[in-house]
């Protein structure tokens, strides 16, 4: 179930209640495996509180292999090879900040200490099939999220956005207000990244818009 500082601020923005909603997703999965396990699928709620998002970064659905998906988007459990995607946003953080390539595509792949700092780390879609990328699309997943934006577009102060992909730029408009800052990229899969992923710095923009408004940068 979603935490309950979570529940709370998506509750306004849900047709219905939120944990009927939840269990209406579960069930139209039926009884196959999925990604992540059970007790991961809200990781990202529960790494980042609502009160501590700063950024937000929504990607489409979680990795489809075996131990890549964690709860969190884009990110994998230490000691996993890192799928292509999240090589090349790795690539780009490295560029786009200054660091090191070699010493931080060597690294953990678990981008827990990013939500540790206030970014949130969603996706469209909560599930996946095994090896069956998008294949839980459409079953609820995406009113959960969308109305998980919408609570922190309402929230007081700044905040970023950031929409890799066509599906996860589709729920921009939800962002109106202008304090927040919106930066799309296509994905960072290997069809899409030389497509304008590579060279859009994100993180560096991220963290001028932060700056710029009183907060914090963000160690990406």
């Amino acid at each position: 179930m979603l935490p309950p500082d979570w529940a709370a601020a998506i509750s306004p923005y849900c047709a219905e209640n939120v944990q009927e909603a939840v269990k209406k997703c579960w069930a139209a999965l039926g009884d196959g495996p999925r990604y992540p396990a059970a007790d991961a699928v809200f990781r990202a709620f529960e790494a980042t509180p609502v009160a501590a998002v700063r950024a937000v970064l929504v990607g489409q659905d979680p990795y489809h292999g075996p131990g890549q998906a964690q709860g969190l988007a884009f990110s994998v459990p230490a000691g996993v090879p890192h799928p292509p995607s999240l090589h090349n946003v790795l690539k780009e953080a490295a560029a786009d900040c200054g660091c090191a390539v070699d010493a931080l595509a060597a690294g953990s792949g678990d981008l827990a200490p990013w939500a540790a700092q206030g970014v949130l780390l969603l996706n469209d879609v909560l599930t996946v099939a095994p090896g069956a990328p998008g294949s839980h699309a459409g079953k609820g997943w995406e009113a959960l999220t969308d109305a998980a934006l919408r609570a922190v577009a309402d929230l007081p102060g700044p905040r970023v956005f950031l929409f890799w992909g066509r599906p996860a730029a589709a729920k921009s408009p939800l962002i109106h207000r202008p304090e927040h800052a919106v930066l799309r990229a296509p994905h960072p899969s290997p069809l899409a990244a030389y497509r304008g992923f590579f060279g859009s710095r994100p993180f560096t923009a991220a963290n001028a818009w932060l700056t710029a408004h009183g907060e914090a940068p963000i160690r990406w």
